[in-house]
């Protein structure tokens, strides 16, 4: 198989990669891979929410005809592929501590021997490293309010800047500074693409945030398409996608969103908002209080979504890939 070579070089080069046989298989014949996070799992939701979300955006991605690739690390060892068995565990957030790993931090929790979720950052690398192109997500990390005087930057944006791997999201996560968020992808030299009929760009909970993408597409084979001249230029950045809530949800994101704004609010008054990596979770968790957990539909109402999408324009980039589709189009 054209891959298994190329596997076992991996392997030689990086003993602590374990791609599963799934995965392996999909990568040598060209199937359609869609990378999934787990800080999600292990930092991004209450249990047993965090397994049935885990659980069905894999289901959301086999639904679009492509194969899920869930990332993780377990006991120092970065998997591609989890199993089922593997995601419960890191689920188990109470009896099995994870970190939540970033590019930064997967040196030191592979040494160690450690487990991790990883975020957008951390996935986008070892998504790299496997070969895999598409990664659907929830929301992007990004420039926190007031992050032009705490320099509160997410590594998601800086990791989009230099990894060449398409991320599909529901926008920028809402307690963020959208605007500055969409500034700093401008200088890291990031398409950003709304996935809808306009331009306009979504804001996580709700549909619209206010703020417009220079670009739009509305099928996963436009989307596909300009990842695929990405590489006939041999771009090394990699690209945001933004998939717009669907609608139905629209009204409960607008409250929501108040949520979000008091939240925010609070955490500048008791010092939260300095506090690093461990803000975007406690924001989190206030607004799915204040809201008295109506956050969490509208959360995995826009994973599923970009679940599904995700898996569309990874069926028709591996098309591309196979010279099945037209790129003129």
């Amino acid at each position: 198989m054209r891959f298994a070579s190329g596997y076992n070089k991996l392997k030689q080069l990086n003993p602590l990669l374990v791609i599963s046989e799934e995965i392996q298989d999909a990568l040598a014949t060209g199937k359609p891979i869609v990378a999934l996070e787990t800080a999600l799992v292990t930092h991004g939701m209450p249990q047993p929410e965090n397994l049935k979300t885990a659980l069905s955006i894999e289901g959301c991605v086999r639904a679009s005809r492509a194969i899920p690739a869930t990332i993780g690390i377990l006991n120092g060892h970065i998997h591609v592929g989890l199993s089922r068995a593997q995601i419960e565990q890191l689920s188990d957030t109470r009896n099995f501590p994870s970190s939540k790993i970033s590019r930064r931090d997967m040196a030191a929790v592979c040494a160690r021997k450690g487990n991790g979720g990883t975020t957008i950052a951390g996935t986008m690398v070892i998504a790299h490293l496997a070969g895999i192109k598409v990664f659907s997500t929830g929301g992007l990390g990004g420039v926190h309010r007031g992050g032009e005087d705490s320099l509160d930057v997410s590594a998601d944006l800086t990791e989009l800047g230099r990894t060449p791997v398409a991320v599909i999201a529901g926008g920028i996560k809402s307690i963020l500074d959208i605007g500055r968020t969409l500034e700093y992808l401008e200088t890291q030299g990031v398409p950003v693409v709304t996935y809808g009929r306009t331009r306009g760009f979504p804001a996580f909970f709700s549909p619209r945030s206010g703020f417009e993408s220079p670009y739009n597409v509305e099928t996963p084979l436009e989307a596909a398409n300009i990842i695929h001249h990405g590489d006939l230029l041999g771009l090394k950045n990699g690209y945001m996608f933004g998939c717009p809530i669907p609608e139905e949800y629209a009204e409960a994101g607008e409250r929501i969103q108040r949520a979000v704004d008091q939240a925010v609010e609070e955490s500048t008054l008791n010092g939260m908002d300095k506090r690093g990596k461990e803000v975007t979770p406690w924001l989190l968790n206030r607004v799915y209080e204040l809201t008295g957990g109506a956050s969490l539909e509208n959360n995995v109402a826009l994973i599923e979504n970009s679940a599904r999408i995700g898996g569309k324009i990874a069926v028709e980039y591996a098309k591309l890939q196979m010279g099945k589709a037209d790129s003129t189009q």
